[in-house]
């Protein structure tokens, strides 16, 4: 299948790679070129503007930072209008609902047909192919999109066009309250005297457990927090979240405190650390290291 994707940075290039070494013709763009470049001795066939990249494409990949840059590449930077007629674009970045809606309805006047299918797993889930994709948008398409998300993960069809934004913004409001909830908790346990890699232990398979404790638990524990999904992109979730909260009237009062919290370690400086530096946030509040 010709494949184009839009986007090879910390998600899109494990991914590019996997349609790669599933045997796809891969046709890239990035922003930054010299991304692009380290695909092409996977096969990957480089080229200067998106919408070289689509012109022969039967599916195109969007994986770009959020919805207005997803908006230019398309309208501004002439993707859509290069991408074949009958085509199908996924878009796989993390977005606002309503922007998915707005997208996908552009395209339909271009005879573009339209999926929304943002990922959950993190840069390690991109690599092995573990993703879950949520995916929103009609039921001919998602099953068409099949033999594409098999080479990333787990695709479930959530609803209509939108649909996989909204449980992507679930995901993300779960994994930023819990990342909130794991460091809290360990770094009372540590100011109380407690060894928190012995505390992470302890509760390891009771009701506690989580994938969110054992992972970013560890970092937590580690002080390893190196950007595997930055606090700026957590921030930018729990912002979109309760945007769309506001907007079909619903009160979210626990997203409301934790987007505070986020984007008081991004003032802070911790912008470029991964969302599991909520931490250090938290640490400093308690004048720990």
């Amino acid at each position: 299948m010709k494949i184009a994707v839009l986007g090879v940075g910390l998600m899109g290039f494990p991914m590019a790679r996997r349609l790669c070494e599933a045997g796809h013709t891969v046709h890239i763009w990035n922003r930054t070129a010299a991304k692009a470049q380290l695909l092409a001795p996977f096969g990957a066939i480089v080229h200067a503007t998106p919408a070289q990249a689509v012109k022969e494409a039967v599916v195109t990949i969007t994986m770009l930072d959020h919805g207005a840059v997803v908006g230019q590449v398309l309208f501004e930077l002439g993707a859509a209008a290069a991408m074949p007629k009958g085509s199908l674009l996924i878009d796989m970045s993390s977005i606002k609902p309503a922007e998915a809606r707005d997208h996908a309805a552009r395209l339909s006047e271009l005879a573009i047909d339209y999926l929304d299918a943002p990922v959950s797993g993190g840069t390690l889930g991109a690599d092995q192919g573990t993703l879950a994709i949520m995916v929103g948008g009609k039921a001919p398409n998602f099953a068409r999109a099949l033999p594409v998300f098999k080479v990333f993960g787990r695709a479930t069809h959530v609803g209509p066009t939108g649909s996989g934004q909204l449980a992507k913004l679930a995901n993300q409001m779960i994994v930023g309250v819990t990342i909130g909830a794991v460091a809290e908790a360990l770094l009372m346990c540590e100011k109380g005297g407690a060894d928190m890699a012995r505390v992470k232990e302890a509760i390891t398979g009771g009701f506690a457990d989580s994938r969110i404790l054992q992972v970013h638990g560890q970092r937590m524990v580690d002080r390893d927090f190196a950007p595997r999904g930055k606090m700026t992109v957590q921030l930018k979730d729990m912002r979109n979240a309760l945007s769309t909260a506001k907007e079909i009237g619903f009160d979210a009062p626990i997203a409301t405190l934790f987007e505070q919290l986020y984007a008081q370690g991004v003032e802070h400086g911790l912008a470029d650390l991964d969302h599991s530096g909520l931490f250090v946030e938290l640490a400093s509040r308690n004048g720990m290291t």
